[in-house]
């Protein structure tokens, strides 16, 4: 496998783990809005924690960025992921205040 057949076959995958934890995250919401705290509500709880936990352990990068590391030098911020330049620059700043929203939007359903 070439270089850069193993870049792309990282994006494709960094890519679709992205996609599954914006589904996660957006069902939290759902699940927030209409009070429907059910299992899979606790189950995407549970994700996102790990997800947050794994990011913590590699001090804010996904370890998948740091093994595409090894197949590229580019300082875009999407080199391992196919995202548009700005949402791969701000993904983490965007997605923390929609989960910051959902988060105080559980506590407020979970004390009522």
């Amino acid at each position: 496998m070439t270089v850069r057949n193993k870049l792309v076959t990282i994006k494709l995958l960094h890519t679709a783990v992205w996609v599954f934890f914006k589904v996660v995250i957006f069902y939290l919401l759902y699940a927030v809005l209409v009070d429907r705290l059910d299992k899979w509500a606790w189950i995407c709880l549970a994700l996102i924690g790990a997800e947050c936990a794994v990011l913590l352990l590699f001090r804010m990068a996904c370890p998948l960025t740091i093994v595409a590391r090894r197949y590229s030098d580019s300082p875009l911020p999407n080199f391992d992921i196919y995202l548009p330049l700005w949402l791969a620059r701000y993904n983490k700043l965007i997605y923390g205040f929609i989960l910051t929203g959902i988060l105080s939007g559980l506590v407020w359903r979970v004390m009522s």
